[in-house]
């Protein structure tokens, strides 16, 4: 199982989840709109919730954006379920 940490970042609209593996074993990934799922998997998945506008993955974090009126409430349990089940 993987371990995954989320953290505040400067932008109250944007969450980082550091993980105890490497996000991607690319440089980095972008996912947001007009990428394919071929760009980015994970980034996919995540960027399919609604309310996330951009998700970035480098080295061992997970980077996401959500639109303004979207509730980390709910979206932190989501993209954690979707990194869990990715790295399943």
């Amino acid at each position: 199982m993987v371990d995954i940490t989320p953290e505040g970042t400067p932008n109250p609209n944007a969450v980082k989840f550091t993980l105890d593996r490497p996000a991607t074993d690319k440089r980095s990934e972008t996912f947001r709109a007009g990428s394919t799922s071929d760009d980015s998997p994970l980034g996919a998945k995540i960027f399919a919730l609604d309310g996330v506008t951009n998700v970035f993955l480098t080295a061992n974090f997970v980077s996401v954006t959500k639109e303004p009126d979207a509730l980390w409430d709910e979206l932190v349990p989501a993209v954690i379920e979707h990194i869990e089940a990715f790295y399943a």
